[in-house]
This record gives C-alpha cells, structure tokens and sequence, in this order.
C-alpha cells in the first residue's frame, strides 16, 4: 500500500489518513488536564473494550501528556479526507473534547467548524512515517468482524456439517483452521 500525501496535513495509506496534533498546555492545568482525559477514558464509546467512539470514521485515538504535562500529543488515525474528518468531529457532541482542550494554549472554544478547522491546523503535524498492519476502513473492518461470528456460528452448528463437505466451502474452512 503507497503513503500519499494530502491536500491538507497528515499523511494517507488506501483510503485512512494519520492525523496528529501537538499543544502545549498551559501553565499550572497538568493535573486538571490529567482528570479530564480520565473522564474522557470513562466514557462510553473510550472505555477498554468499547468499539463504538462517537466519530466512527476513527481507527483508534489516543491523548498523551508529556513532558511533564506541559505537552499534549492527540494522534489517530481516520477512514477518508480531512474537511469530512473535521465536519464529523464538529457535527459531534464536543463537551468531553472541551473538557479536555480548555487546559492547552490557544484554546478559546469551538464556536463553529471553521474555529474548529483553525483550531486544529495551528496544532496538527504531518507524521515523518506512517504505516498501517490492515487494510480496509472501520466499516469494512467492523462487517469482516461480524461476517466472520455468523460463519463462526455455522461452523458450530450440527445442521450445517453436510453444508460444510461442499467444495465451495474449501476456502472459507482453509481460513477458519488457522
């Protein structure tokens, strides 16, 4: 698969795109920013074993404070173009995202997309390298994963045996073995 570059920030492999973003936080809010992306993690869609984040364009998405808590990385990665990325991110309740923004510099609200989009140009960093271990977007990825607990199903079910014998069935039963 080829990296392309985009028309704006961040680099794309197929049809996902990375996107990162650096702040500084500012003075003295290390440990409120800290409770915030503890809240966030608390919430439905961004708790371990969750797989339903509110923008479902997202492959994964993490916050990391460091240096100190002086500096905040947000990076992801996302199924299609960028102006979608950010028409989706600003179309989405944004009050945990607030919450957790309001304690890095240049923060003065998201009053609207174009604030949003400027937001977070001012932050966002095109990655040196990127590279992805599978293909497709989350919603091919999402119905392969519910394609295969059906045929999971049909392999532990007693009626489906003769089923199974069939010599069309070779390849699916090949790639279940493994």
């Amino acid at each position: 698969m080829t990296v392309e570059p985009s028309s704006r920030p961040g680099l794309q492999v197929g049809p996902t795109s990375e996107f990162t973003l650096f702040f500084h936080v500012r003075p003295g809010h290390g440990p409120a920013l800290r409770a915030a992306l503890q809240a966030l993690q608390d919430s439905p869609g961004y708790r371990p074993g969750d797989y339903e984040l509110p923008i479902a364009v997202i492959h994964e998405a993490r916050f990391v404070p460091f240096d100190d808590d002086t500096r905040l990385l947000f990076a992801t990665s996302f199924d299609g173009p960028w102006d979608s990325y950010m028409d989706d991110f600003a179309s989405k309740p944004l009050k945990l995202f607030d919450a957790i923004f309001q304690h890095v510099e240049g923060y003065e609200g998201l009053p609207d997309l174009e604030a949003v989009k400027k937001f977070v140009l001012s932050a966002q960093q095109t990655a040196g390298g990127y590279a992805r271990n599978y293909g497709g977007t989350v919603k091919e990825n999402r119905k392969a994963q519910r394609v295969n607990a059906a045929f999971q199903q049909v392999l532990d079910d007693p009626a489906a045996a003769e089923l199974l014998q069939a010599p069309a069935m070779a390849p699916l039963l090949a790639e279940a073995a493994d």
